[in-house]
């Protein structure tokens, strides 16, 4: 008897696979699949505006769309308030303001309220006796 690894019909079953049209088609769509993943992930963070939250000197205090990518700011240096305008290619300073808006802890803690959120969320998915009411934090 002949080893198995001298058989050569073993051997051109195994490279025979790889050039099967059903197991490309299956590569192709899987490759597919994850490319796809990656763009909605993208298109997610890119739409809610997902970022590092600062812990720096400069907060983002309160922000306004003006347009398709155009907005709107109000950012926080020190103790000082400006309001700036913000394009896809430029950043223009409008004003200093000489009263304050009222910064709310969860606007400056955007990134992890967000993250509380989606916590929330996932934890009443896995287990439905977790019911944490969402809305008193908006």
């Amino acid at each position: 008897m002949l080893p198995l690894l001298f058989c050569p019909s073993a051997f051109a079953q195994s490279t025979q696979s790889i050039t099967n049209p059903g197991s490309v088609l299956s590569i192709f769509l899987s490759l597919l699949l994850v490319v796809a993943i990656i763009f909605a992930l993208a298109y997610v963070l890119r739409r809610f505006n997902v970022t590092h939250a600062g812990q720096g000197q400069m907060k983002v205090v309160a922000s306004m769309v003006a347009g398709a990518k155009e907005r709107v700011m109000v950012i926080q240096v020190g103790d000082e308030q400006h309001l700036i305008g913000v394009t896809s290619h430029n950043i223009s300073h409008l004003s200093k303001l000489e009263q304050p808006l009222a910064v709310k802890e969860s606007n400056l803690a955007s990134g992890s309220q967000f993250k509380d959120k989606l916590v929330q969320a996932m934890a009443g998915k896995m287990n439905p006796a977790v019911k944490k009411d969402v809305s008193d934090d908006n």
